[in-house]
């Protein structure tokens, strides 16, 4: 799944698919953002990024804590992710 392909469930009337959007955006930037930090520490980044790897892994770090309270909450809200 891309970004792209949550743009219609982000419109949605239905909360539960919007929730499931914001689940799935955030799980594919999360999965991007950990796919660049290995590169970056195993030194095959194929660029410079202007933040430094502490900061990176910070990000990563709570953008990880934010998807596990997603699931919390759909596991509550019996929202299938």
């Amino acid at each position: 799944m891309e970004l792209k392909d949550t743009v219609e469930m982000m419109n949605s009337e239905d909360y539960k698919e919007r929730f499931k959007a914001e689940y799935y955006q955030t799980k594919i930037r999360y999965d991007k953002l950990d796919k660049m930090t290995v590169k970056y520490e195993a030194g095959t980044l194929n660029f410079t990024p202007s933040c430094s790897l502490e900061v990176l892994k910070e990000q990563k770090k709570y953008m990880g804590n934010y998807i596990r309270m997603l699931r919390i909450r759909a596991e509550i809200e019996k929202i299938e992710l």
